[in-house]
């Protein structure tokens, strides 16, 4: 008996913990208005926000980009203090180094060979930074690279071998860096 009158304060109590949580639909419905562009199209964000996601109720939100590549929309409330990072679905792009391939009719099209500025057993130096710092590390090729391509260098020191992004003959970045 003396449980069901606290059986019934917790399903009195559900319904009240329930509006304590932000809707996450309205966020979507927030963020398809801000970038105007639907939940999953290009120019949207890329999925819903989860619904189990439970953040704690915010009378009103403000949202802006994350960088000027427009790649993330910042959602922000400041009364209880909580920030969510929506990613937005953008357009494919061809990998940097990559030139199209114009196929003219009636023209026997040439082999197309593409130009490795970098081959497997070449010495590298991977460089990165940026204004302030710099770090730099020498290895050796463990594959054959173009200019924007990804490859694998084997630097002595470690047993894995690091992924870095061909630059130019003998030189290299970390994915991710630009110089």
């Amino acid at each position: 008996m003396r449980r069901l009158p606290l059986l019934i304060l917790g399903l009195v109590a559900s319904p009240l913990s329930a509006a304590s949580f932000q809707d996450t639909g309205a966020i979507d419905r927030a963020v398809a208005a801000f970038t105007g562009h639907g939940v999953g199209n290009e120019g949207g964000a890329r999925t819903p926000v989860d619904g189990r996601l439970k953040l704690a109720a915010c009378p009103m939100v403000s949202m802006a980009w994350r960088t000027e590549n427009h790649d993330a929309v910042v959602v922000t409330c400041t009364g209880p203090e909580w920030r969510l990072f929506v990613p937005v679905k953008l357009a494919a792009a061809a990998p940097r180094g990559a030139a199209p391939l114009v196929i003219t009719p009636g023209v026997q099209a040439a082999a197309v060979r593409p130009v490795y500025v970098i081959k497997r057993g070449d010495p590298v130096t991977i460089s990165a930074g940026s204004s302030g710092f710099s770090i730099t590390r020498e290895g050796v090729a463990a594959g054959d690279a173009v200019v924007g391509g990804r490859f694998m260098v084997k630097v002595d020191d470690q047993k894995n071998p690091v992924q870095a992004v061909a630059v130019a003959a003998g030189s290299a970045t970390l994915p991710g860096w630009t110089e």
